[in-house]
């Protein structure tokens, strides 16, 4: 028996003054104790959105007031304080788990803790993959319940609505996914066959999870998926047929890529290379420019240093251009849009910058600097590499105009070759190495 002494959690809860964050489910009150179906009974203001207040609607008291958070997540703080105020008995409904990718996390940071009681369900994540047999504890939790960003294209950018679920697909061996309506798993299909990882996942959806038309879909091809049509409830489960193997970073011998044939060349050679990458300060994150992509060598070391982020490059020459994809191709780099173009062509339509690679500049080196060095964001390095005096006597004298801080490394490297039954040391091109850092606004010339 309950001691008539002893307050319910209910009655605690509600005489705080702070409001309950209270996880539910799709089966409704069948997935509530009856101490939380009290808490919703006593609850002078109920917010949740519209299809989860529909659900409940019959557990309210009669004088209830709602707030449908559909469209309106904005006014959701200030509704709750003002109810506070009042004394007023506050629920927020929230589905599954508040904290796994819920409403939580945003009124925590609006509100504050001290002002909320969060009660987790078990999460749809949980159920989901209950429902097939899958352990979570070793998977990559992702959630693409953003506004539609369209179908993902062969050039796709960073802002996309389904880039978390890419840098995701290309970092971990088990995801899964809360999706959208719009970021529905036809369209995560359609990003993988896009992308040409179709064959590389097993992929399960669960749809209306506790519902009598509860549904799973397992065991279909990845192309299959990407023409089918499901329910707006559903979570994704992605799993890798095979385990991801840890490629080299950066360093890689020029051998291993493509290049120009017979005139085998128009790479960045690897001790020049990995010297250029240092001066770029790579971050995880970083936004990437390479300009005069040649082989496409500099870019795509970038991009494995910088798995969070993104690299655009840009090759005028048509034959260099088809080299710097291959080259793509062959080392599975997905995070890389690359442009057959003459620069400044098409970099106005790219994301500012934290680092820029110049290993052509068409002639127009003064101009392209300057551009460059408005779009760098602060903290960011320009790298620039030369084998002409004159491109090295244009670049220093536009940086000396600009007023910024630059420095040049000559790198003379040589390296051994057979000679008979001996070696012989042979030098390479000598190269220099131009280094800007953006402290500030850069102050141009045309200023």
């Amino acid at each position: 028996m309950n001691n008539p002494h002893v307050p319910s959690a209910s009655s605690r809860l509600c005489g705080e003054n702070k409001a309950i964050i209270l996880g539910v489910l799709d089966n409704g009150e069948a997935g509530l104790t009856a101490e939380h179906s009290d808490l919703l009974n006593q609850a002078d203001l109920v917010i949740g959105g519209s299809r989860v207040l529909d659900l409940f609607a019959h557990i309210f008291k009669s004088d209830v007031q709602t707030f449908d958070l559909t469209g309106h997540l904005k006014g959701v703080p200030s509704r709750i304080e003002q109810a506070l105020d009042k004394q007023q008995a506050v629920v927020v409904l929230a589905t599954g788990d508040p904290l796994c990718h819920g409403i939580a996390n945003y009124l925590k940071k609006n509100i504050g803790l001290s002002r909320l009681n969060i009660i987790p369900n078990v999460s749809a994540l949980q159920w989901a993959c209950a429902r097939v047999g899958v352990s979570w504890q070793d998977a990559y939790i992702c959630s693409i319940h953003s506004k539609d960003g369209g179908e993902w294209s062969d050039n796709p950018s960073k802002e996309h609505g389904l880039y978390p679920l890419f840098k995701a697909c290309i970092q971990h061996r088990k995801i899964i996914v809360f999706t959208s309506p719009e970021n529905n798993p036809a369209r995560i299909a359609r990003m993988l066959v896009t992308e040409n990882m179709g064959d590389d996942f097993d992929m399960v959806v669960v749809e209306n999870l506790l519902q009598e038309n509860e549904r799973i879909v397992a065991g279909i091809a990845v192309s299959v998926l990407s023409k089918q049509d499901f329910s707006n409830l559903n979570m994704v489960i992605l799993e890798r047929k095979e385990s991801i193997t840890k490629p080299t970073l950066f360093g890689l011998e020029d051998a291993s890529f493509n290049q120009r044939k017979p005139e085998k060349g128009l790479i960045t050679k690897r001790e020049v290379r990995a010297v250029s990458l240092a001066h770029m300060q790579l971050k995880a994150n970083s936004i990437v420019w390479d300009i005069g992509a040649g082989s496409g060598s500099v870019g795509l070391e970038s991009a494995r240093l910088c798995p969070n982020g993104w690299v655009y490059a840009i090759e005028k020459n048509i034959a260099d251009f088809e080299i710097a994809k291959s080259n793509q191709v062959q080392m599975g780099i997905h995070h890389y849009t690359l442009v057959n173009a003459k620069a400044p062509a098409c970099l106005e339509t790219w994301a500012n910058p934290d680092a820029v690679f110049v290993g052509g500049s068409g002639g127009e080196l003064g101009e392209l600097i300057k551009l460059i060095m408005n779009r760098l964001n602060d903290g960011g390095y320009l790298v620039m590499n030369f084998v002409t005096i004159e491109n090295l006597t244009a670049a220093v004298e536009t940086l000396k105009a600009m007023d910024v801080r630059w420095s040049v490394t000559q790198m003379q490297v040589s390296r051994s070759k057979p000679i008979l039954h001996m070696h012989r040391m042979a030098a390479e091109n000598p190269v220099w190495i131009v280094s800007v850092e953006k402290m500030y606004d850069v102050r141009t010339m045309d200023q």
